[in-house]
């Protein structure tokens, strides 16, 4: 057993130091209620979610004009085919996420439903307003290098970025929660 020395009022008194795992046994001997389902499932969409749009909106869609070979039509058209599967499972998670917070109760819903109806609205915004505008641009093969920027783009991306921030903080509301 280690000692420890302190001084106390000019004299050292030794006692024994705790176990290295100390700081760690408040985890497992918590005297707080445990973690509810629905607020632990809060915070594990919340953080998945984040990281599928991160991987895919902010890595995957601006490295893949990136490889050899990949054309401005090719790349479009993978896009088209990876954010419409991404957006029905975000649709997945939007709803798994509200459920989740409504089933909370009225604790959570002066933050965290705000917050998950927002995503929904964003979700909506990008998933069934904008994409289809995109994809019709690009039906009518308005793909080229020639042709002017689209501020639809911007506009999704903006929603991108909204989604993230909006995921980030109803995971830390969780978190905190917890």
């Amino acid at each position: 057993m280690r000692l420890i020395m302190s001084a106390g009022r000019g004299s050292p008194h030794a006692h024994p130091a705790p176990p290295f795992w100390a700081p760690l046994s408040s985890l497992t001997h918590r005297k707080a209620f445990p973690v509810s389902a629905a607020l632990a499932l809060q915070i594990a969409v919340a953080f998945v979610w984040l990281g599928l749009v991160l991987g895919i909106s902010f890595i995957e869609a601006p490295v893949k004009f990136q490889a050899p070979g990949i054309t401005i039509e090719l790349g479009v058209g993978i896009g088209r085919l990876v954010f419409g599967v991404l957006n029905v499972v975000e649709g997945v998670a939007a709803a798994v996420l509200l459920v989740a917070v409504l089933v909370q109760g009225p604790s959570a819903w002066a933050w965290s439903l705000p917050i998950a109806i927002a995503l929904a609205v964003v979700l909506i915004l990008g998933a069934l307003v904008l994409r289809p505008l995109m994809d019709r641009r690009v039906r009518h093969g308005k793909t080229a290098d020639h042709m002017p920027k689209n501020n639809l783009h911007f506009g999704y991306v903006g929603l991108e970025v909204i989604k993230v921030a909006l995921l980030v903080w109803i995971g830390v509301i969780g978190l905190v929660a917890a």
